[in-house]
């Protein structure tokens, strides 16, 4: 790439807020910067809260887009089903109006996996509060949600591998138990690359064959990517 072209890129995504909600904390970066900054998020997080506290914690930054990664379904850009772990009127919220900025949104998964991604198949599992899922295949990203299939009658792969299942298992069956579904979506998706990130994934002792750990910029890589790489599909 010229010189020149690389200055314009670099330029436009410097002023690309990115937003990545999660059940427990809510993150913002501005462009490439390394500094992040976070608020607390619960069962009551609205997303008129959330435009609210992003706002106080982004003073002082200068913003012209939003990209936001949603823990839940999204289509066409927006939420179509309300967040299992927030509040509620999330779906039918109009964000560009309230940052008063145009706005993109994909589920949080497909965001963190768009950061991490380098070409062909690849499968991303976000280890977390819950069990976040996406599946890119030659640039078309496609949000999944693996994580509530059930395991068993009574409980899906979500409650065994999110914050509730480390918690209720321990550590020793918990990494047994990741093993265990990252080889079984393996041999049923069948990707050249496996990528399992998320909050949870630094507990891991040893990552399961053919996988390699996310990092934690990866979200925000991934939403500025949503702008700047005209290659990648959200489907």
């Amino acid at each position: 790439m010229p010189a020149t072209a690389k200055k314009t890129a670099a330029t436009a995504t410097a002023r690309i807020l990115v937003v990545d909600v999660g059940g427990s904390h809510v993150k913002c970066r501005l462009g490439a910067d390394a500094q992040v900054r976070k608020f607390a998020s619960d069962a009551t997080l609205t997303p008129q809260r959330m435009v609210q506290e992003v706002r106080r914690i982004a003073r002082g930054w200068a913003f012209d887009r939003v990209s936001i990664g949603y823990p839940g379904v999204v289509r066409h850009g927006v939420p179509v089903r309300e967040p299992h772990n927030l509040g509620r009127g999330w779906v039918g919220f109009d964000y560009a109006a309230a940052f008063g900025r145009p706005v993109r949104m994909v589920n949080d998964a497909a965001m963190q996996a768009l950061g991490s991604y380098r070409g062909g198949k690849m499968l991303f599992l976000g280890l977390g509060t819950g069990l976040g899922s996406a599946l890119i295949v030659d640039g078309d990203v496609l949000a999944m949600e693996l994580g509530h299939l059930h395991w068993t009658k009574k409980r899906t792969y979500e409650d065994f591998l999110g914050k509730a299942g480390y918690a209720r298992m321990g550590k020793k069956k918990w990494r047994r138990r990741v093993r265990r579904v990252v080889q079984d979506f393996c041999d049923a998706l069948l990707p050249d690359d496996i990528v399992v990130g998320g909050g949870q994934a630094d507990r891991l002792k040893r990552l399961p064959a053919m996988a390699r750990l996310g990092g934690n910029a990866d979200a925000f890589d991934g939403g500025l990517r949503l702008w700047s790489d005209s290659s990648i599909t959200i489907t």
